[in-house]
């Protein structure tokens, strides 16, 4: 790496200086600049005064490290600029509008900070010297302050959440309980509509442990789903905990899930958040049902090895309502499988096979096309694992396709690791 330019120091703190002494225009500026690009951060008197004051601090923090060489590493977040981060939480802007009001900001001071370094017609290695001095000092300066606004903001996510629903969690206790519900009181008190359609969902993550994570984390996903879909209002969001959380969504008349706009969004979303649906339930007793169906899904995908980012309780039914004890649908799925429960790639492949040819009316040549194999390879398999299980597939095939699909959900936990 090049030495730095001797003068460059120098250089970029003569520009700070002159930037700073229309330090009022310049945060104006900025402040006007965020609100006519972010749509989110407008028409709320308090947050847009926050948000003036937050600019200011950072501007001027930035520019006091530019004029006397400050190491990054004795610069905290501005308090302004914490508080600002704090009252967007709590009025629930988005986070990703937060980070984008520091990008934006970022660029309009450099602009003004490169249009006074022209202004004083250096040479061009000087100029080239102490504009990439800037660049350098500027984006580890937004690097640091947005780490702490961001910590800031989850810690306030997490705590205003928790408080503002205690009421609400226990009046969906009572629901839940099937204890005596006066729609007309409960409703209002929930700020959720019980006579419609309704999707419930669990949303956890195994590696939650607060500091600024937690709860927020797993709102943004639901509120990003809650956008894909056809939902009529917002979500009821009840934390269980810093780690996990119940939701229902309000789906109006529709009685429909678009499942795979539901599972891209959080294919695209934080790998370490998991969640399960259940059905569509209608009025307060769908409201109970779907929760319930949501919770056997979570059980089945708590239990599965690998875990499942996503399980629906539609598609796992069957195998869901009979997880409720492991060994001994373990045990089941063993005899009904006999060695060909053992955990193989070999046993995997047939296994795979035997249910697409169940799956396809028994058929060997929709079973090949599935799965984009020779007609002869797909009668090799079924042959195979009919020697293994030492019957015909086509026997007691409803046992046999019930015991394959418990093992594609739950995996290894049901599988031998050697014959016995």
């Amino acid at each position: 790496m090049a030495a730095e330019h001797p003068e460059a120091a120098k250089r970029l703190s003569l520009v700070a200086e002159n930037v700073g002494s229309h330090l009022p225009e310049v945060s104006r500026d900025i402040g006007e600049y965020l609100i006519a690009e972010i749509p989110e951060l407008r028409g709320d008197a308090t947050v847009i005064k926050i948000l003036h004051a937050s600019v200011a601090e950072n501007v001027a923090t930035l520019l006091h490290v530019f004029e006397n060489d400050i190491p990054l590493e004795r610069i905290e977040g501005p308090a302004a600029a914490l508080e600002y981060a704090r009252r967007l939480a709590q009025r629930g802007i988005p986070f990703p509008a937060m980070v984008r009001a520091y990008r934006l900001g970022h660029w309009r001071l450099l602009r003004w900070c490169l249009d006074e370094l022209d202004r004083q017609d250096a040479d061009c290695e000087l100029s080239a010297a102490t504009s990439q001095r800037m660049l350098q000092v500027s984006f580890g300066y937004i690097d640091r302050v947005t780490e702490h606004a961001i910590v800031v903001y989850g810690q306030e996510r997490d705590h205003w959440l928790l408080s503002r629903t205690a009421a609400r969690a226990a009046r969906v206790r009572d629901i839940l309980a099937e204890n005596h519900v006066d729609l007309a009181r409960a409703e209002p008190a929930l700020g959720y509509r019980l006579r419609q359609h309704h999707l419930g969902l669990v949303a956890w993550s195994p590696t939650l442990n607060g500091g600024g994570e937690g709860l927020a984390r797993i709102h943004r996903i639901i509120d990003e789903i809650a956008a894909k879909l056809p939902c009529a209002a917002g979500p009821l969001f009840v934390p269980r905990d810093a780690a996990l959380s119940w939701v229902w969504l309000p789906l109006g008349s529709h009685d429909d899930v678009p499942w795979k706009e539901l599972t891209n969004v959080l294919e695209r979303s934080d790998p370490s958040i998991y969640m399960c649906a259940g059905g569509v339930g209608y009025g307060i007793e769908g409201f109970r049902s779907t929760h319930r169906q949501a919770l056997r899904a979570q059980q089945l995908a708590e239990a599965a090895r690998p875990a499942p980012r996503f399980t629906d309780f539609p598609t796992v039914a069957p195998i869901a309502l009979m997880a409720g004890n492991i060994e001994d649908i373990r045990a089941w799925v063993w005899g009904v499988l006999g060695p060909l429960a053992i955990d193989d790639e070999n046993s995997a492949r047939l296994r795979e096979t035997a249910l697409i040819f169940l799956d396809s009316g028994c058929s060997y040549t929709a079973t090949a096309g599935a799965q984009i194999l020779h007609k002869n390879t797909v009668q090799y398999r079924i042959r195979k694992a009919e020697e293994i299980m030492r019957h015909p597939v086509q026997k007691g095939h409803i046992d046999l396709e019930v015991a394959l699909r418990a093992v594609q959900y739950l995996g290894s936990t049901l599988l031998r690791t050697s014959p016995e």
